[in-house]
């Protein structure tokens, strides 16, 4: 069992920056891909960023060049660096780490943007 524990999110003016957190369990989190997704109020859930054990990137078309996702093996952690939000960027931000064929989410962490 992966536990998941996300944090860092908050209010912020348009423009501003937000670095979000996900703690996890287990000794082998080097192992797992983790992403970032967001659910807006009346939204499907979305992809934000993902990254793969090996260190692969990928993003959503709408935050390319804005947000930055990265791991860190030795803390169990992974983060995703927000800059130049937008009052869109607004929603909850859920991590969730994929490993052996099954999926763990966090508790998700509320970003919203003011305009």
């Amino acid at each position: 069992q992966v536990q998941l524990v996300d944090s860092g999110g908050g209010l912020v003016q348009a423009g501003g920056s937000l670095r979000l957190s996900c703690a996890a369990s287990g000794s082998i989190f080097s192992m797992y891909a983790m992403g970032w997704y967001r659910q807006a109020p009346g939204k499907q859930r979305e992809l934000v960023a993902a990254i793969t054990s090996g260190g692969r990137t990928n993003y959503a078309d709408s935050v390319k060049g804005r947000f930055t996702i990265s791991r860190d093996n030795a803390k169990n952690t992974v983060h995703l660096q927000m800059n130049g939000l937008k009052p869109e960027d607004t929603a909850v931000y859920y991590c969730k780490a994929n490993f052996n064929s099954r999926e763990y989410w966090g508790q998700g962490t509320q970003v919203t943007v003011s305009s």
